[in-house]
């Protein structure tokens, strides 16, 4: 057997035995779940032995297989650390890189950045990936994450702050005639409201008085959407008050339908954060991406782009 095709082999059968899957591995290597297979066949009949107890539901590792993995993660791992080091004298960052981001977010402000970098190292090659569910990198072979609101405590990712989400409260110009501007916190009290909410949780608004104390406004959420859009369509369409992201709302306060409640000094924000897999080196196609990430994403979160809020509101 070829050192290159060992080499294919044992990346597969780690894939897998992380996975779970031979299917996933593939979507996670790139190639066809045929091609899996047949790289582990070929390293079993190889070794002589089998890695995998398979049957028409599920896989797992043999006793065999679970002390090869063992030793194969190691491997991998000094070959991750070479590669590190060689890239650290390298000018140009190349290779893939693959980036999870939350749908909304990802769409505005994470795409033009990864399109920056294609454009800068056309040696790099990105996959940007939008799902705003708890992506778990580790398990789903991502390189990046980007997070916001509070991190978890784990062992095994790292992360760094990239700014802080500037958040306001908004509503359509013809519900506040109608239901009147709340100016104070007190003053919600009654108010239809549109809240963010995913799997069955709700995120609550988290507002400063005029003595600066964090409060959480009562108002009646009756509507949930765990899709930023869809809130603000409700918004606009004159369903209530809706919390929004500035560098989302910004468009439609420059466009009239929408108007500015409570600004983003009065509203708490979220932590954006970008996070990766613990690793004693940092890829260098993952420490450009990261860099670029703090240059650019603190002008685009502000109120729409790097515009300051008296322009918008």
């Amino acid at each position: 057997m070829a050192v290159n095709d060992r080499l294919l082999g044992i990346v597969a059968f780690v894939q897998s035995a992380e996975a779970g899957s031979f299917a996933v591995a593939a979507d996670r290597l790139g190639v066809t779940r045929s091609a899996i297979g047949k790289r582990i066949a070929r390293l079993e009949q190889q070794l002589g032995v089998r890695l995998f107890h398979r049957s028409t539901r599920r896989q797992s590792l043999s006793e065999d297989g679970q002390a090869y993995y063992e030793r194969c993660v190691k491997a991998l791992a000094e070959l991750d650390a070479a590669e590190a080091a060689l890239d650290s004298g390298r000018r140009e960052p190349s290779g893939r890189l693959r980036i999870s981001a939350p749908v909304m977010f990802g769409r505005h402000c994470v795409a033009p950045v990864a399109l920056e970098l294609s454009r800068r190292y056309p040696k790099l090659e990105i996959d940007l990936s939008f799902s705003d569910r708890m992506v778990d990198l580790v398990e789903e072979g991502f390189d990046l994450g980007i997070r916001v609101g509070r991190l978890r405590d784990s062992a095994t990712l790292a992360a760094r702050l990239l700014t802080q989400e500037h958040l306001g409260i908004c509503a359509a110009p013809a519900y506040l005639a109608k239901r009147g501007l709340p100016r104070e916190i007190d003053d919600f009290a009654g108010h239809d409201a549109v809240i963010y909410g995913r799997h069955g949780q709700t995120v609550p608004w988290r507002l400063r008085d005029s003595a600066g104390e964090v409060r959480e406004p009562q108002v009646e959420a009756r509507l949930r959407f765990d899709d930023l859009q869809a809130i603000a369509d409700a918004a606009v369409a004159g369903a209530g008050l809706a919390q929004l992201p500035c560098w989302l709302l910004s468009r439609y306060l420059r466009s009239g339908e929408l108007q500015m409640v409570m600004h983003a000094d009065r509203v708490v924000g979220s932590r954006i954060s970008a996070v990766w897999p613990h690793t004693h080196y940092l890829p260098l196609r993952t420490r450009v991406a990261i860099d670029l990430l703090v240059e650019r994403i603190p002008a685009m979160v502000g109120t729409g782009f790097g515009q300051p809020l008296a322009a918008v509101a």
